[in-house]
């Protein structure tokens, strides 16, 4: 779409800064706005031979502390591409924010399919499967990584990582909370109290989702896996289990549950539980494990809802749809405490 008023920004400057940081950048430059994008405004760049880049930026206004790391982002996306895991081309980190505004990246455009919804309608029944697989095979990629020899130690601390989320989102949340929930009351203290004694440290997306990829135009095969925002040092169950909180959650929440799987050629949770464990070699967790870990998934989404909600109060979010995602809060804690509750949770 074009660029949003409130996005707008010196073109001429930006055209000046990759003509000096950029390898093989032609002027004239034309800009676009993605309409995703919640947490960071996104752009696409096309110079004067054709050749397209994206842009990822800070958004404008006050900020969270430590959100919208786009320095992060840059910095995982360059290491990652020494790896087999799929990841756009890096070209530039520009922290002066006299260029655009507020400080940004310029990264390969990957020119390919993003698939918004878990369905697949727009791939055949007999394809859909694969593209499933490779989503998981792409997450246990990245699980594999030596993220200590990509120069990434310091990336995030190794360990107690889902006690640390709880305690990050849960203050993003009451930062930006509008409204008292109880659900997400119970959560906040409920979630730190059960925590998970399992240890294991990899590199993490943070957000790996069906929508945070780009597969191949016709392939059912991953082109590059972008929005690297909140990646760190982490749990690889909990993004796993993020990854499969899909199949519950309804279709008005852009889930799978409810829907006959089978008939719509869609493989199940269990299937693609197994799936990952045979790629990345590890035993299958305890059922009491896995459903802490969608609780507190369905708790971390609320808390990012709620964020997303709050800016587009103030005018400072970037997605159009952003004031949708009010809505969506108090059903995800909702849905978190009735798994919180069968595993013995009470207030």
């Amino acid at each position: 779409m074009p660029v949003q008023e409130k996005h707008r920004f010196d073109e001429r400057a930006l055209a000046a800064y990759m003509a000096s940081h950029v390898d093989g950048f032609v002027p004239p430059l034309a800009v676009e706005q993605f309409k995703g994008g919640q947490s960071n405004p996104t752009y696409r760049l096309t110079d004067g031979a054709g050749r397209r880049y994206v842009l990822r930026r800070k958004p404008p206004g006050k900020l969270l502390p430590s959100a919208h790391a786009v320095d992060r982002e840059f910095r995982v996306i360059s290491a990652l591409n020494r790896t087999n895991v799929p990841t756009p081309r890096a070209y530039a980190l520009c922290e002066d924010e006299s260029v655009v505004g507020t400080a940004f990246y310029i990264m390969e455009y990957c020119d390919g399919r993003v698939l918004w919804d878990p369905l697949l309608p727009e791939v055949p029944k007999e394809g859909r499967a694969d593209i499933y697989r490779a989503k998981f095979e792409t997450l246990a990629r990245l699980h594999a990584v030596d993220y200590a020899a990509l120069g990434l130690s310091d990336f995030g601390r190794p360990g107690s990582y889902v006690a640390r989320q709880i305690s990050r989102w849960g203050k993003q949340y009451k930062a930006s909370e509008t409204e008292q929930i109880e659900a997400m009351d119970g959560l906040l203290e409920w979630l730190p109290a059960n925590l998970p004694t399992n240890d294991e440290t990899v590199l993490v997306h943070g957000d790996f989702r069906l929508d945070n990829m780009v597969f191949h135009a016709t392939e059912p095969r991953v082109l590059g896996v972008i929005d690297w925002e909140i990646s760190t040092l982490g749990d690889p169950w909990a993004e796993l289990s993020y990854l499969c909180m899909l199949w519950r959650t309804p279709a008005d929440w852009n889930g799978l549950e409810g829907h006959d799987l089978g008939a719509l050629g869609l493989p199940t949770e269990q299937e693609m539980l197994d799936y990952y464990c045979q790629l990345s070699k590890r035993a299958r967790p305890d059922p009491a494990l896995w459903e802490f870990y969608m609780a507190y998934n369905l708790f971390r989404v609320s808390c990012i809802r709620q964020g997303v909600y709050a800016r587009s109060l103030d005018g400072t979010a970037s997605n159009v749809r952003a004031a949708e995602s009010g809505k969506l809060v108090r059903p995800a804690a909702d849905l978190a405490w009735k798994i919180a509750r069968g595993l013995g949770a009470s207030r």
